[in-house]
This record gives C-alpha cells, structure tokens and sequence, in this order.
C-alpha cells in the first residue's frame, strides 16, 4: 500500500512538526483535533473538528486517509478496535497502546518484560511502601499533571480521601535519581529499529525545561538503554515513534519511568542536530518507508521549551528576535494564541562544536534570561 495521506489524531505542536518532513515525503496530513485554533490546523490538508476520543470523527477520518497515527495518547481505545476490525489501519497498532493508556497497565508491561522501573503498588498496598512516594493518575497525566511526591502517610490518606478515587491512581516507589534520560526509538512496519541519540533532560515543576544532547553517560548505561528501547518497541510489534523516560541513579542504575507512544519532547532537538529528525522517522515508519540515520550531524546540541510564564495574547516577537540572534540558534514558534504559565509555546535547538554539558549549560541559562522575566527565571 503506497500511503499518501495519513490522518493524524491530535492537532497541536506534535503534529504541527510533522509538516515539513510530510511535504518532503510528498505526503499530506488530515488532522482530528478539538479546536480550529490548534497548531497543525495551519499545515494540514484536510481538518476534522472534533474531539481527540471521538470515535465517529475517527471513522471519518479513516475514510480521508490511507493510515492513521496518533499525536497524543488520549483516545478512546475501545470505540476504536471496531474501526480496526473492519479494516482502518492504525499505526502504531491499537493492540500495541493498549498496555500503555493506563500507567499501572504500562508497570505491568514493563515487569512482565523484566525491565528495570521503580516499584509500584495500587493504593490498597500502599504500605508495601515507604514515604516518600509518588502518587500518579493512571490516564491523562502529562507535563508533571497528575503526578504528586507525598511525603508522609497522613498526607497520602488524605489525598486518597479526597482527591482521587483508588481505581483511577497507582503509586510508585520514589527514586532520588542523579539524572532524568531519555531516547526516542522507531520501528518500522518490516521490524526494523533504530534508537536515537541517549539525552539528559532537566525539569522543573516536573514540566521539561532543557535536553541535554548526547547525554554524558558511559558507553555502558547508553547501550543498557538502546537494549530497553529496542526489547520495549519489539515486544509491542510497535510502528512508529516511541518517547522513553528514565531514570539514572547515583549507582549508575537505569530505571524505565514512563513510556510515551507518540513523538516526544525530548526528541524536539532531533529537527535541526540529527540526519533524521522524529518527526520524518515516524513518517517514514507509519508510511511504510525505510527508517534512515538517526545520527547527530554535530557535536552536540542543547533544547529549551519556551514555556508560558503568564495569562496573555502575545507572541513575544522581540524576544524571539533576540533569541534567534545566538550562534546556530534554532527558534521553533508553534503559533498557540495564547500564552498561560507552564504551556509549551516553542523551543529553541542551539547546536555546538564541542561536548561539554558546561557550554551547553551556560547556552539555555542565556536563552531562559532573555526569555523569562526576572521573577519567573
């Protein structure tokens, strides 16, 4: 089957970044997504305006595609398998999220493959458990939303009596990592895998501020998880791109924290360091494409998220301009409309002649100064 248009199920700044490799793959892109003001509303050839989970819109865009892929993991799983019975082809396979939706599903998956991860419980063990924990909802968390650190018992109680209901989170062992890691992999419809990059990334209030790439890890820790990525992709019989977090600890232990089966964020510096960007790689997978190098073409490189810092209308123009005018200074601008604290409104790739996380370091402290105002910083 030669694809030529693959419907998309989300339509904000992930699939806005599938354009320019679509247009270089002469493929087009038709996207379902809630609002006519999201971001890949402007590149798209076709748009459906509906809700991610509805299913209906979903049989429609089937009928305008050839393949249908996913931007967010936020889909209804169970409406969909019927489209996939009478012949819709989904790529990543349903059968392949399924373990994944539900983060106490995505645990189990995990220890079934005998992959390293914290341990985790149900709240009805949670003495099984030492405080502090972390406290996660099982569907929809993403940027540090629904994810606590609780530090005592009462405290847990607490917000197990009021705030959420038992079925709906799991708890996890907390891990006082050295490093937070992650790796982008791809595999192709004919079982093909190639991993990208290991890259260090650096949060605060558990959102992404900063991708370290490659990360200065051993030989040893990146191979241990070039082997994660590739038994977890395997085991899946996953086709396309897959974003992995983990874990580093003072031991040099690798720990799996969560697994995204989408393009991610920490894959964003791929666009302008690497031979072959996530975007274009997932392309090519979903499209039945040979996959291609996922090499750095340069030393190093350093993303920042240009995160919202206020309720505003505003597309901060002069602060990109000022931004942009850093040595090999890549600005990516999703055009959102409006800004709100902690909204992830673009990135800049800042590409370097040497491997030092120093120099890199020193780079995004620059980018954050012209960026955030003084109290936000």
């Amino acid at each position: 089957m030669q694809v030529k248009r693959v419907g998309v199920i989300g339509g904000g700044q992930l699939a806005w970044m599938m354009a320019t490799p679509a247009q270089a793959l002469g493929v087009e892109l038709v996207i379902q997504t809630p609002s006519c003001d999201d971001p890949a509303v402007a590149i798209a050839a076709d748009t459906i305006i509906a809700p991610i989970d509805d299913a209906d819109a979903t049989q429609e865009l089937a009928r305008r595609c050839d393949v249908i892929t996913f931007e967010n993991e936020f889909v209804d799983l169970a409406a969909l398998f019927p489209l996939a019975e009478s012949g819709v082809c989904f790529r990543p396979r349903l059968e392949a999220l399924s373990p994944l939706l539900d983060k106490y599903h995505q645990r189990c998956h995990l220890e079934k493959l005998g992959l390293p991860q914290p341990k985790f419980v149900l709240p009805s063990s949670h003495n099984q458990l030492e405080c502090p924990v972390v406290l996660k909802t099982r569907r929809h968390g993403y940027d540090g939303q629904g994810t606590f650190i609780i530090k005592d018992v009462e405290t847990l109680q607490h917000k197990l009596d009021t705030s959420h209901k038992p079925s709906e989170v799991l708890l996890e062992e907390f891990i006082p990592f050295e490093r937070e890691l992650a790796v982008i992999v791809a595999r192709a419809v004919n079982g093909d895998v190639v991993t990208f990059p290991v890259v260090e990334t650096q949060q605060e209030n558990q959102v992404c501020r900063r991708v370290i790439a490659p990360a200065a890890i051993s030989s040893t820790v990146a191979q241990e998880i070039e082997a994660i990525a590739q038994t977890l992709i395997n085991s899946l019989q996953a086709v396309g791109v897959f974003g992995i977090e983990l874990f580093l600890t003072g031991e040099q232990k690798v720990l799996v924290n969560e697994i995204a089966p989408r393009t991610h964020n920490s894959g964003h510096f791929t666009i302008d360091a690497c031979a072959t960007s996530q975007f274009e790689q997932h392309l090519r997978a979903v499209c039945d494409l040979p996959l291609r190098s996922s090499a750095l073409t340069c030393s190093s490189a350093v993303m920042i998220n240009l995160l919202g810092y206020e309720y505003a209308q505003n597309d901060y123009l002069d602060k990109r301009s000022q931004i942009s005018q850093i040595p090999d200074a890549h600005v990516h601008w999703y055009g959102k409309n409006e800004s709100r604290p902690g909204r992830k409104l673009g990135h800049v790739t800042v590409l370097l002649n040497e491997h030092s996380p120093e120099v890199a370091q020193a780079i995004a402290q620059k980018i954050e100064s012209l960026w955030y105002p003084k109290s936000n910083k």
